[in-house]
């Protein structure tokens, strides 16, 4: 398996899952346009598009800091055209940019929830049609996007309805737009964790140190995505992968390498259906994901 001197569009790729999976791909010799907001260090959060791309850069990469808000049409396709004009293409669109705030109805002002829809499903739904274009032309074109399989349960949308449309709609732009292209020959997938995975959103939205603390590290869903976009897009499309279900295909069976306690029960994430769990020998703390905090 290789992803030498493939080209990747990545959405939030300035820090956490995005900017892991950008750096698996470097180590390979990637191409990677780091498609993000910050430009200036953040208080509360790590890195910034100069800072990832140094990284990518030391991974063994070759990166294009690109900044770009995914709500708005014109920036998007702007960093569509000059990541094609650096790299000659585009082989793979990672949507993992995303807004969270796990609130309830008369909780969630409208400023949120449109913030929400537009990075989340607005955001997909517009890099994947950016990219679309460019992927017909690659030899092994994939998109691939950071959001839930699609379990619709009430439980799901109860707590925080307006965080979940949001995640949804990404899935459903998977659910679509895989069997919309598939003559094309583009993978279409949606990947997501089993368990709830160490960044700054769950350190600041979450519960902090103590959450993090039985989560796994966001490397385990760039080896789960670097399996994914290795293989043969015709073939595989269509498709809601959870990270360590992957991994375990591929004959991985110590995860102890992604925790941050390998003596820690871990919390599952939100929106792991029920047969998921009842597939993986991982223990897990009992209850929906931040259900113990």
């Amino acid at each position: 398996m290789s992803l030498a001197g493939k080209t990747f569009f990545i959405s939030g790729a300035s820090r956490g899952i995005g900017l892991a999976i950008a750096l698996r791909a470097a180590r390979d010799g990637a191409n990677v346009a780091v498609v993000a907001k910050t430009v200036e260090p953040h208080p509360k959060l790590p890195g910034t598009i100069f800072s990832a791309a140094e990284d990518i850069e030391k991974a063994g990469g070759r990166a294009l800091p690109l900044v770009c808000d995914i709500r708005f049409e014109d920036q998007v396709f702007d960093a569509v055209e000059k990541t094609v004009a650096a790299f000659g293409g585009i082989d793979v669109c990672v949507n993992n940019a995303s807004a969270i705030s796990l609130t309830p109805t008369l909780k969630t002002d409208m400023k949120r929830y449109d913030l929400m829809n537009g990075i989340n499903g607005r955001g997909t739904f517009l890099c994947s049609k950016a990219t679309i274009p460019h992927l017909k032309r690659s030899s092994n074109p994939h998109i691939l996007t950071l959001s839930p399989p699609l379990d619709i349960d009430a439980k799901w949308f109860a707590p925080h309805v307006a965080y979940t449309i949001a995640k949804y709609t990404m899935s459903l732009c998977t659910l679509g737009m895989a069997e919309e292209f598939r003559q094309d020959g583009i993978a279409v997938n949606s990947l997501w964790p089993l368990t709830t995975i160490d960044t700054a959103a769950v350190r600041n939205l979450l519960g902090g140190e103590t959450v993090a603390r039985v989560s796994r590290k966001p490397e385990i869903i760039a080896d789960a995505a670097y399996v994914i976009l290795n293989r043969p897009s015709r073939d595989c499309t269509g498709n809601f992968f959870i990270d360590e279900e992957v991994l375990r295909s591929e004959g991985v069976e110590d995860f102890s390498i992604y925790a941050h306690d390998p003596d820690a029960v871990l919390a599952p994430d939100f929106f792991i259906p029920d047969e998921s769990f009842a597939r993986t020998p991982t223990k897990l703390l009992s209850g929906r994901a931040g259900s113990h905090h």
